[in-house]
Formats: C-alpha cells, structure tokens, sequence
C-alpha cells in the first residue's frame, strides 16, 4: 500500500517557480495561461497490514512532522491501493 502526499504553497505565499513555469509556458505558445503553481508529491510505501485509516494517518503525521511547512504550505494524502 502507498500514502501520496501533495504539498502545495497556500494562497497567497509567493511561488517564485510558478511564476518561471507559467513564463516558459507563455514563451514556448500556451498563451491564456492562469495563475501557475509549482508544488511537489511524495510517495510513500506503508507496511501492507495498515488499514486505509491508519495508512492516511501515518501520512498525515509524516507530512506534519516533515514533508510539509505549515507556515507556508498545505498538505492532502491519498491512501493508493
């Protein structure tokens, strides 16, 4: 079983490589673009015994302990079969 788990920069908090990606975008023809954000996923392998809950919480305490900074960024986790 794996824990995906999305960080993204919350609303408002400046995403300096967002604005690169949506610029090198622009350049290379996708013009009309919105607003681009640049996040990251991480996936994390979980013993097979865990239930879905327990797998979702053991995600949930790692992204709040590392994987994310609350200050600046939200977090989601996905249990993957």
């Amino acid at each position: 079983m794996k824990v995906r788990v999305n960080v993204m920069l919350k609303e408002g908090v400046l995403d300096p490589q967002g604005k690169a990606i949506g610029h090198a975008l622009d350049v290379l023809g996708f013009h009309g673009l919105g607003e681009v954000r640049m996040g990251k996923v991480i996936e994390i392998e979980v013993p097979a015994q865990k239930s879905q809950d327990e797998a979702a919480s053991l995600g949930e305490a790692m992204a709040r302990e590392l994987l994310a900074n609350l200050v600046i960024e939200d977090f989601t986790v996905e249990v993957l079969s």
